[in-house]
């Protein structure tokens, strides 16, 4: 199911099964697995591995060399596991040997038209970028994220799981886990748990009533950061939940956490 117009290095690894439509482009070290369909005029270059059952729609542009000046042509990858949607004009950039040397991303993602996911980013599974999303460089973004219209994320940042984040929101700090951002500027902040997504999740009620404890915590004590993990730790009953939002706080990145 290779269309003839296709133009497909010799080098690069089909699976079977592979449906690649009219004028598509795959570059010389390009690995597709099988099940996977690739849309008219879609190019997918560089060192890329795509898994099994992923959809790629016309124009998307996969694997490009990442928009870092300080890239010379070196060998990085970007690494793309099954089940993923990538849409229309969407951007995936290979990784850096400054950075991490790839970009890699789970299973059953959705990037929307226009979406960006630049060079050693990391996602998990489960996410959906909405249109215009925008990841800068080094962004971590974990499982079961979505991330509204037209927001962006600035560099070294990560994005918790189950975390909703609002369109047009501009994120420069870390944002933990379960939880909801909304605003722009100084009215940027957290708005409390991911409530429909935790319940949609599975979480149950005693899961949820240790994480609202933690929330309040961090977010309404008023305490320093330090002083409100030790306050988590003590007042908040453990679960593995509570367990990584308190792990995610204590391991913050140099951007420090959003509260």
């Amino acid at each position: 199911m290779i269309h003839s117009t296709a133009i497909i290095h010799p080098g690069a690894q089909i699976a079977d099964g592979v449906e690649i439509g009219p004028y598509a482009v795959i570059g010389e070290h390009v690995k597709i697995g099988k099940g996977t369909k690739v849309g008219p005029h879609a190019v997918i270059d560089g060192w890329t591995e795509i898994g099994e059952a992923n959809t790629i729609f016309q124009l998307a542009s996969v694997g490009a060399i990442p928009q870092d000046l300080k890239y010379k042509g070196e060998e990085t990858y970007l690494r793309i596991g099954n089940g993923n949607t990538i849409r229309e004009f969407a951007t995936l950039h290979l990784g850096t040997v400054t950075g991490d040397g790839e970009t890699t991303v789970g299973d059953g993602n959705l990037f929307m038209a226009y979406s960006h996911v630049a060079h050693d980013c990391h996602i998990g599974s489960h996410v959906v970028m909405a249109n215009g999303a925008t990841l800068a460089g080094h962004v971590t973004i974990e499982d079961y994220v979505i991330l509204g219209g037209l927001c962006a994320v600035h560099q070294f940042a990560r994005i918790g799981e189950s975390v909703m984040v609002g369109g047009g929101c501009l994120i420069g700090n870390d944002v933990p886990p379960y939880t909801i951002i909304t605003g722009e500027g100084r009215d940027l902040r957290l708005r409390g748990l991911n409530l429909i997504g935790l319940k949609r999740r599975g979480f149950s009620d005693e899961t949820i009533s240790r994480l609202k404890r933690a929330y309040k915590i961090l977010s309404l004590s008023g305490l320093k950061l330090t002083e409100a993990v030790e306050k988590m730790k003590t007042d908040v009953e453990s679960c593995p939940e509570v367990d990584r939002f308190i792990s995610f706080i204590e391991n913050s990145t140099q951007r420090g956490v959003c509260r």
